[in-house]
């Protein structure tokens, strides 16, 4: 399979360093990480390979998911995180999704910032889609940008 065969992805120019998108990020998650009106709760996140990754999210009617839970599979601080739900804590293999993968790079004085979704088969792939990744996932990155920029003032 080539790279980006089953892969949805969104990505924005962030008018803010690259070390203030990591720290929102890494200390405002869940305030970004998933589509208003839900919310989300870390449960655990520690960030290291192998680490545990666990955040659940409720609806405003009361709605649950999850736990979603995965591992952490690379971290490069300020650059790039790596997570799956191939496996949770321990290297427990557990029925996969996705795998995650974010990217900060800087552009000029911005941050290209991106988040792709890689699914193991076309059949993830497009039960991601009806699922609503897009728009899903276009509202938690306008989220995401908008906490940059106020952060950068």
């Amino acid at each position: 399979m080539s790279e980006g065969a089953h892969e949805l992805s969104v990505s924005c120019i962030i008018a803010a360093p690259r070390a203030t998108c990591w720290a929102v990020w890494t200390d405002r998650k869940v305030e970004w990480c998933c589509p208003k009106p839900w919310r989300a709760e870390i449960i655990e996140e520690d960030l290291r390979p192998g680490g545990r990754s666990a955040v659940q999210m409720f609806g405003p009617d009361g709605e649950e998911t999850g736990p979603m839970e995965g591992v952490f599979l690379e971290v490069v601080p300020g650059e790039r995180v790596v997570t799956t739900d191939a496996y949770a804590a321990g290297w427990v293999p557990q029925t996969p999704f996705i795998t995650a993968i974010w990217t900060f790079a800087d552009e000029g004085e911005a941050t290209r910032f991106t988040a792709t979704a890689r699914h193991w088969d076309a059949e993830a792939k497009a039960r991601h889609e009806a699922m609503g990744f897009h728009p899903g996932w276009d509202q938690m990155m306008a989220q995401f940008k908008a906490l940059c920029e106020d952060a950068a003032g």
